[in-house]
């Protein structure tokens, strides 16, 4: 059997594949250093818009229909003549028109947040832009309510301390359960 006689080779031309193909490899290594932030971030961002979700669904529309049905109303039952009436309905009036347009804002962000909720994307181009929205919306409106109504509903229901009392009741009425109805 004859042999071939060996080809010249270069001086380390096989181990020319191997040099340099590490920086690809440490490149993507980079990146699975960022996971565990990003998957904590992630993580934090489902937890985050759980909470929203509850934040609006129960919290905030809960707080509204109480005053709304109840604390406005009792405040104005309880004026003494025109101008403090007409205060406190311009208050009235305007703290209610507030409430819709914070709902309303919430209810075109809500898809976004059940996505966010389930760790996916929000999808919504104006996303952030809308949540700064609604969050300046409603700091302007609980300043408003805090600084301007609660103070001066809190000087007119006191003048009758029935009338502070029956406030109470109605609330507590509100969320008090259902009995259970026997049939």
């Amino acid at each position: 059997m004859k042999t071939q006689a060996a080809t010249p080779v270069l001086a380390g031309a096989p181990l020319r594949q191997f040099r340099g193909a590490h920086s690809g490899i440490l490149s993507g290594l980079a990146g699975l250093e960022q996971l565990p932030a990003l998957a904590t971030a992630a993580e934090r961002a489902r937890e985050t818009a759980a909470a929203t979700l509850d934040l609006f669904d129960r919290v905030v529309r809960g707080h509204h229909g109480d005053e709304e049905e109840t604390l406005f109303d009792a405040v104005q039952r309880s004026c003494r003549g025109a101008e403090e009436r007409q205060q406190v309905e311009d208050f009235v009036v305007l703290l209610t028109a507030q409430h819709r347009q914070i709902e309303a804002l919430w209810d075109k962000l809500r898809p976004a947040v059940v996505r966010i909720a389930a760790g996916k994307p929000a999808n919504e181009l104006l996303f952030g832009a809308e949540v700064d929205r609604l969050v300046s919306l409603y700091e302007e409106h609980a300043h408003r309510e805090e600084e301007g109504f609660l103070p001066l509903a809190d000087a007119i229901l006191r003048r009758d301390g029935n009338h502070m009392a029956a406030l109470d009741i109605a609330l507590h009425l509100r969320h008090a359960p259902l009995p259970r109805a026997y049939i």
